[in-house]
């Protein structure tokens, strides 16, 4: 039985771990956490935020997905992205998905990121 997503995988181009971190701990706020020495081996860099995980792992011939990426749950949805924008992120709001507030946004390689809120109805 499946019963939860225990992290999300992203790939990344050789040699860009220091940008990396610079955006995933330092902009976003996540805490990067060590990975086993067989696989820190292969670059690339894990970060967490809470019980949400994201890997990072290299790829040779890397290509950023247009479509595919996490969908990250936020509080505080307009000062995130201030946030984000003061990192030096662009944020690209949508309002297309009902009950929700969101933004997308791309790592410094260019992974495309979703960032959202539900918003509580008025009565």
């Amino acid at each position: 039985m499946l019963t939860a997503v225990d992290h999300v995988q992203l790939a990344a181009p050789a040699g860009c771990e220091d940008l990396l971190r610079a955006y995933y701990a330092d902009v976003l706020g996540m805490e990067e956490i060590p990975k086993p020495p067989v696989l820190a081996a292969r670059g690339g860099c894990w970060f967490r935020a809470g019980t949400v995980q994201l890997h990072l792992g290299i790829e040779e011939d890397f290509r950023p997905a247009r479509k595919a990426h996490p969908g990250l749950l936020v509080t505080g949805i307009e000062a995130y992205a201030s946030r984000l924008e003061a990192g030096g992120a662009r944020v690209v709001w949508d309002g297309n998905l009902p009950g929700h507030r969101r933004f997308y946004s791309e790592d410094p390689v260019g992974n495309r990121l979703e960032f959202l809120e539900p918003v509580c109805p008025t009565p």
